[in-house]
Formats: structure tokens, sequence, C-alpha cells
């Protein structure tokens, strides 16, 4: 898998828009009347924002198609509508994701159909799959794992959380491609999984959107040098005091003993009094360990606030029973099991599959529920998870 670096043939063929030389297969035209609508600075700063995320993207499609996925680095172009769709051919599949937070614009994946059937396929569990509504779900899923760390890296480049709106798969012709008007930026990618033909990928960005991602990628790269009056460098938090010659600090004025007194420190040169406290220095205390009580269990947390849009499986168990392997395989329409919870005993109410309550069946409207009845020792409650 991709270690995220880049040889310099690369880093060329990513500057030019031409094919990188290991990944092969042809790239998108570059239109000469928009060759030159982004610097060689705005193109290297963009592509490696995104280069820096293809490792995570083929870790994420490996574990989504349980294969070995391999993610060439992505090769740069800027076409046109009728460029780009003049050099797609046969099926394809589009998923549109477009930006809605941190930056705003259109965005999506074109692939072709081949590609997006094995993938389909494989996540779920089939060989050949229709591109039906269940495999473009599939797609949509895909789509979205895979541009979850495009979404980081452009996030930490922008300062700021980039959000897209939900993936939407559909089936196209070159022609029926939606993509932007006027000039935009292609990066193609090649899709290798095992056992399966490669392929490439085209993720569509619009030029306004690269310019304002490599603008910040490149401003965070070089930030501006503060420099104290004279030259010297200046470090951050610190002021130069009124008098002080900015080239030299304390121990460097002139007529200086280069000795240390009796009674001084060598590192600093202040005198070893231990009762002796300097103005702004830090009050240093000892630290005291509360004694250990294992027989108690903090009932309030501080932090318990960041976990409270955490969802939790909750299940209610009416009970259990063991059987078998020889009465399990004998079973069919109308066997009787009987379970170990007598009847109006109350049921068990569990989260993560850890008891936490007890309570009575009932009836709302047409559905089942349950009435808390019970709730188990906090104490039990926390040491069951």
């Amino acid at each position: 898998m991709s270690d995220g670096s880049l040889t310099q043939d690369e880093i060329d063929a990513l500057l030019q828009g031409s094919p990188s030389p290991d990944m092969g297969g042809a790239d998108i035209p570059v239109a000469e009347e928009v060759a030159d609508s982004l610097s060689d600075a705005e193109k290297a700063a963009f592509t490696g924002v995104l280069q820096g995320t293809v490792a995570s993207q083929a870790s994420n499609l490996s574990l989504l198609v349980t294969k070995p996925a391999q993610i060439g680095p992505p090769r740069l172009s800027i076409t046109t509508k009728e460029a780009l769709t003049g050099a797609l051919g046969g099926e394809l599949v589009q998923v549109n994701q477009n930006f809605s937070d941190g930056i705003l614009g259109d965005h999506s994946y074109i692939m072709p159909q081949a590609l997006a059937i094995s993938i389909a396929g494989l996540m779920m569990g089939q060989g050949e799959v229709e591109l039906n509504e269940a495999a473009l779900s599939a797609l949509q899923e895909a789509a979205s794992q895979v541009s979850g760390p495009v979404l980081t890296g452009l996030g930490d480049a922008l300062k700021t959380t980039v959000l897209a709106d939900p993936a939407e798969a559909r089936t196209v012709t070159p022609a029926d491609v939606s993509l932007p008007e006027g000039e935009f930026v292609t990066l193609t990618y090649s899709y290798s999984i095992e056992g399966e033909p490669p392929a490439d990928v085209t993720e569509i960005f619009t030029l306004d959107e690269v310019r304002e991602i490599a603008a910040k990628k490149a401003g965070a790269a070089a930030p501006a040098a503060q420099m104290a009056p004279g030259g010297a460098p200046q470090m951050p938090g610190m002021q130069q005091m009124p008098g002080m010659m900015p080239q030299m600090m304390p121990q460097q004025m002139p007529g200086m003993m280069p000795q240390m007194m009796p009674g001084m420190m060598p590192q600093y040169g202040m005198p070893q009094n231990p009762g002796m406290v300097m103005p702004g220095a830090p009050n240093v205390q000892p630290v005291q360990f509360s004694s250990l009580n294992m027989g108690a269990v903090p009932m309030e947390h501080g932090n318990i606030s960041l976990l409270m849009d955490v969802y939790m499986e909750m299940t209610v168990e009416l009970g259990r029973t063991k059987k078998p392997i020889k009465e399990i395989l004998g079973m069919g329409e109308g066997t009787i099991i009987e379970l170990d919870k007598l009847a109006g005993e109350p049921v068990d109410i569990l989260v993560n599959h850890k008891l936490i309550a007890k309570g009575e069946v009932v009836v709302i409207d047409e559905n089942f529920g349950v009435r808390v009845t019970e709730i188990v020792a906090p104490v039990e409650r926390v040491s069951g998870f």
C-alpha cells in the first residue's frame, strides 16, 4: 500500500498533468486554453493535500471489499466538459457528493461500470451484480468511506471542518455526466483490487475550490517569521525589556564577569537560597495524591457530556435457554421453545449486552414496548461496562 511519498518523476507528472510512469493508463486531456489556469505552486500544494490521504483511502476501500486494495497517486488535469466527455468511454457510474460546509461547490467521482460492479459485488458478498438500487447504495457507502480521509485532509488544509452532502450514485453515459461549467480540475486515481482488473477513478473539483485549498495550504506551510527590533528573532510570548540591547542577553553585557559568584547557580546565575522567591516565579507545590477507594464508584464524571450524543445498542431479553445441537437441527415450524423465565417475570433490559434495568412488556399502539420497573444498582452498572 502506498506510503504517501512521491518520486520526482511522479511529482513532474502531477505538475504536467501527464500519466504517472508507474501506474499507466490514459489521463484526461488538458485543454490548451485553460492549461495555465493554475500555477505550478497551486497544483503542487493541492495534489500534496490529496496525496496525503491516498493511504487512508486505500485502507478504507480494503475494509469495504475485504480484499487488499491499492490506490495510485492522484494525477491532476485541468479540462473542460467537452474535453472530458470526449475522453470518457463506455458505461459509467457517477457518484455526486457536493461540498456543503467548510467549502462549497461541486464534487463527484466517475468510474467505469466494470469497477463499480466489482466493488458493489464484493461489498454485498456476491460475484457479478446488477447495478440496481441495492448495488448503487453500496457504491454510495463506498464513496462516503473513501472520501472521508479526503474531507479530513481538506479540513486540515483549510483549518476548518469540511462536510459533504450524502453521496448519490447513478449510472450514466459520457454525454449524461454532470460536470461544472467552464474549466475544472480532475484528479485521476488508479484503483487496484486483488483479483480484479485495475481501473481509473476520476475525482472532480472546481477551480475555485482548488485555488482556495492551495492558497490556505501554501500559507500554512510558510508562516511569516517574527523578528525583534534590530533583526534578532523574537521568541513567541517574550517582550523586549526597555533599554535592553536586542542583540545581547543579560549574560552578554559588556563588563560582566564570566565567572559566577559563590553561591550562584551555574545555569542562570541566581542565588541558591531556598527561602528566596523571585518575582514572577511559579509557585511550586508538592503533589498531593488522594487515597484510592476501590469500594466506591464516582457518580459524576466531568467529561460525560462529551458522550451524550453517542448511540448504544439497547435490547430487551425475554429469556434464554440451552439446547443440544440435535434438538436445534430438528426444529421446524410450530416448535415451542421453553425459556428460563417464568410467566409475568420482568424482562431484562441490556445496553451493549450489559444488564442495566428490568421491566414489563407493554403494547404501545401496534408496537411492543417495555416499562422500566427496576434499575440495576449504579455500581453494578458501571462495573459491568
